[in-house]
């Protein structure tokens, strides 16, 4: 291989592992006729199609300063098209014809044609049965790029023919690397732990990291970029302020949890970016409390990992897990809520009161509450109501639903359903898995799958069918049983978990179901 050809797919420093694989193909001369580039966005997926292009057009192996692989770097060689989606359902039929027309014309000026299709997740199904019959028998000289963040949603036949190279997200020492040789060669004054938290935000892409680097230097041009300064920029929140919501909680304070809520909004910091950060937050926490040699793993000061230890100490490890799960749900949900802050406040308010959950996690804390209150002398009363002990044990009993009982013989179908329940679900949409990951699915009559609801949010959205929702998981359904189910949406607005009325058929049906990390 030559040393030049070698330096075009040298960009490629991020994703070391797919830059050997394709310098290996091109020096050997044995190029596949389709690529699949998979990976998060960010993650260099395109860089590398164009490097790749360049590599097998130029006229000089690989010198990167002849005419073609200036063209190439240009986007402008005829010989090299790229294609992304011009609809926000996909491609279009235009689109598919003009690919499929040009592919048996000949090359106009290099040896060869190189076809890059980006986001080819968005393939409509007979656009995608168009291009197979074209990647079954292509002419030699026809070289396919596609790139993409979901393969599974492209059909496994055109997987089959494409050598696929999955780009890792890139580490944060890598993107803080980068970034601070970027910054010398702008002479720009930067403070190390600025950079590692855009480095961090970036969450893997280099993309985002570029991008919310130059909106930091942008706010701040001409003056020294310090971490205080991104945090302002970018709408973020320091440690401190999760320490102090944290202690509020454990003292089950509402108020000063809520305060320290309104002093965000107040700032203006960003409120999704908060559930995630504070989500980070609290994972932190639960690595402290499993090892006391975390100081390589997390990648915070030594002021802050001090004051993590003591506090990991202050909460039990099974609260702390209740913490992170109801943040974990809310990081979902915030996504596509209009009133953000009103979500917040309802998941610190279930935080500082356990009671308002019936879950073993709650249930944990709120015996470890009521532990600390006789720890201080604090009287505890019994509860009021029907199950205080003068209560009898019919009328309490009259309070809670009888649980139904599924017939002896569930459906064969039904159980196919709920054997590849998680499969299912991760071919729908964001906000339609979203919502359906919060049905109970339980079995009416006649063999009827029934989709129970607690949250009146997503009973309306599903029930209503809205985008379609309804029709796509009935879609994603018949095509693992081969024909359509009996679906029926309910909403549960008792009161009492639809768990304790329903029976839930993840749980009856001897099937091991896999469920999301969240």
């Amino acid at each position: 291989m030559a040393p030049a050809q070698a330096s075009l797919l040298a960009k490629l420093d991020t994703q070391q592992r797919v830059r050997d694989f394709l310098t290996n193909a091109v020096a050997s001369g044995r190029a596949s006729h389709a690529y699949l580039f998979l990976g998060a966005p960010g993650a260099g997926k395109l860089d590398a199609a164009w490097a790749l292009a360049q590599a097998f057009l130029c006229e000089q192996d690989g010198c990167g300063a002849c005419d073609s692989c200036v063209r190439v770097a240009r986007h402008t060689h005829p010989d090299v098209h790229y294609y992304t989606p011009e609809s926000a359902t996909g491609y279009l039929i235009a689109q598919t014809r003009e690919l499929l027309d040009d592919v048996p014309l000949a090359p106009i000026r290099a040896k060869a044609k190189v076809y890059i299709i980006d986001r080819a997740e968005q393939l409509r199904a007979n656009t995608a049965n168009a291009l197979l019959k074209t990647l079954e028998e292509p002419p030699s000289y026809v070289i396919f790029i596609l790139a993409t963040t979901e393969a599974h949603k492209i059909p496994i036949t055109i997987l089959s023919r494409c050598q696929r190279y999955d780009f890792r997200r890139i580490s944060i020492e890598t993107i803080s690397a980068r970034l601070m040789e970027l910054m010398e060669k702008e002479q720009v004054t930067v403070e190390e732990r600025a950079i590692r938290y855009i480095a961090k935000a970036a969450d893997g892409s280099m993309r985002d990291a570029l991008s919310l680097l130059d909106q930091c230097i942008a706010f701040y041009l001409g003056q020294d970029l310090t971490y205080d300064k991104v945090l302002e920029t970018l709408g973020a929140v320091d440690t401190e302020i999760f320490s102090r919501l944290l202690r509020q909680i454990l003292e089950k304070n509402v108020t000063g949890a809520i305060g320290v809520i309104d002093e965000m909004v107040i700032e203006g910091r960003e409120l999704g970016q908060f559930v995630n950060d504070f989500t980070w937050y609290l994972r932190n926490l639960m690595l402290v409390q499993s090892s006391d040699d975390m100081e390589d793993v997390l990648d915070i000061s030594t002021e802050n990992l001090a004051l993590l230890k003591e506090e990991a100490q202050m909460v039990d490890t099974d609260i702390l897990m209740r913490y992170i799960r109801i943040f974990s749900e809310l990081s979902n949900q915030i996504r596509y809520a209009v009133q953000k802050r009103i979500l917040i406040e309802i998941a610190v308010i279930k935080l500082c009161k356990p009671e308002m959950e019936k879950d073993y996690g709650s249930l944990i804390d709120r015996v470890d509450s009521l532990e600390k209150k006789l720890e201080k002398g604090i009287v505890v009363t019994q509860a009021s109501g029907d199950m205080a002990a003068g209560t009898t044990g019919s009328s309490a009993a009259s309070a809670v639903l009888k649980k139904k009982e599924l017939p002896k013989a569930i459906p064969e179908d039904i159980k196919q359903i709920m054997s590849s329940w998680s499969g299912i679900l991760s071919q729908l949409t964001g906000i339609t898995r979203t919502y359906l990951k919060k049905a109970v699915p339980t079995l009416g009559e006649g063999g009827t799958l029934i989709l129970a609801f607690e949250d009146a949010n997503a009973y309306t959205y599903i029930e209503e069918n809205r985008s379609n929702c309804q029709d796509e998981f009935r879609a994603a359904v018949a095509e693992r049983l081969g024909k359509e189910v009996e679906i029926l949406v309910k909403l549960n607005d008792t009161g009492t978990p639809s768990g304790e009325i329903y029976p839930d058929l993840r749980q009856l049906i001897n099937f091991e179901i896999e469920e999301d990390d969240f």
